[in-house]
């Protein structure tokens, strides 16, 4: 098994690429070793020292650490994916709701602009979330009152240093293009 690794703009988030699914749908994310009881291979993950969150994507995996450097934590990080895959145990020991697929939960917009919703969603999807994946991370859509779209930056794009030029110059820009409507894009967690 070969696995790829690549930086992300987050310099604490590596991006590694099995060479095969991870999720089928949607995105997971784990942020302490309480929440990846879900997941053998991101508890495999924060066995790891240092190893301060997991996103798992359709065909890749952001760790994050805390400390420590990448040449020390990639090889442990590598033989723990390689490990996990080898033995086949699956990725998500618990079925339930991924972020993600379907994830409409906490949404909120007025109905009257529903229209501009469903715009907006669609813009993110085809053409924000694929390059944010990229990345190693993923945003997905949770509101827009008064002109504001507020987005949720999940993996590599949570607590990345150039977060903020991503919101404002790539995607605010990108949604007042499309939507004339949209004033602002704020990040929520």
């Amino acid at each position: 098994m070969f696995i790829q690794t690549e930086a992300t703009p987050n310099p604490s988030t590596l991006k590694f690429l099995p060479g095969r699914p991870v999720l089928p749908e949607g995105t997971a994310e784990f942020r302490d070793l309480a929440e990846a009881g879900r997941s053998p291979l991101a508890e495999r993950l924060f066995s790891v020292g240092g190893v301060s969150g997991v996103f798992l994507g359709h065909d890749f995996i952001s760790v994050t650490k805390s400390n420590g450097e990448w040449q020390h934590l990639k090889p442990a990080l590598l033989g723990a994916i390689m490990e996990h895959f080898t033995a086949g145990v699956p990725v998500m020991a618990q079925a339930g709701p991924l972020h993600g697929a379907d994830d409409d939960d906490g949404e909120f917009f007025a109905e009257a602009d529903a229209d501009l919703v469903e715009t907006i969603k669609e813009l993110i999807e085809t053409r924000v979330r694929p390059a944010v994946a990229q990345d190693g991370g993923d945003i997905t859509f949770k509101g827009f009152r008064d002109g504001v779209v507020y987005l949720n930056m999940r993996g590599s794009c949570s607590g990345c240093p150039s977060s903020t030029a991503t919101l404002k110059h790539g995607i605010q820009n990108l949604l007042r293009h499309f939507v004339p409507e949209v004033q602002e894009v704020q990040s929520i967690n």
